[in-house]
């Protein structure tokens, strides 16, 4: 996968960190591991497999080798630690090939930052290079910062799913989904000069 500069930088500044956005590697899988693993349980419920599984993660790395998602990016400090991480996934093969799917997490001590957008960013940059039509993004409705940073890319509602995902205590939580057209967001960015 190669990372397109056009939108947003590959490096950002978070206060004293310097992160570099890159492709996922398979040599990454402890370092992905260890960043799961320092995130709320709340924050993963959202994704359709818990990365804080070796296996789980082994299979995504495997996935985006043979080209089953558009691509992971990993925004990594020059001590290897994973800030954040994003993965843009596309089944060609559904009756959806249309659209993809942006997974994005970002570190407890790395948020507010613009990392999150840097990342929402690349990805709906890549998935126009791809010719996918339409995006959609997941998460729980008391993620109030995400919530907006995807309503001012242009995103919108448009399904809240009652008591969608279960916990390992076996609370519920919702799920909302948000979409973004991308032949109407290409327009905008024209007709702007975006």
């Amino acid at each position: 996968m190669t990372i397109s500069k056009d939108i947003a930088p590959t490096r950002l500044e978070l206060g004293d960190t310097s992160v570099d956005l890159r492709p996922i590697e398979r040599g990454d899988r402890d370092a992905i591991l260890a960043f799961a693993q320092s995130l709320p349980v709340h924050d993963l419920l959202f994704l359709q497999r818990d990365i804080r599984q070796e296996k789980v993660v082994s299979a995504w790395i495997d996935q985006t080798e043979e080209g089953g998602s558009i691509g992971s990016l990993l925004a990594v400090d020059a001590e290897g630690w994973i800030h954040g991480c994003t993965a843009l996934v596309r089944d060609r093969l559904s009756w959806s090939s249309h659209v993809a799917d942006i997974r994005i997490l970002v570190g407890v001590n790395s948020r507010s930052m613009g990392l999150g957008r840097l990342l929402a960013m690349h990805c709906v940059d890549q998935a126009m290079a791809e010719d996918v039509e339409k995006l959609t993004v997941q998460m729980t409705p008391d993620q109030e910062g995400a919530l907006r940073m995807f309503e001012e890319l242009g995103f919108r509602p448009e399904a809240l799913l009652r008591d969608q995902v279960r916990d390992a205590a076996g609370a519920t939580s919702d799920i909302v989904i948000m979409a973004l057209n991308l032949e109407r967001y290409a327009s905008t960015r024209t007709v702007y000069s975006l």
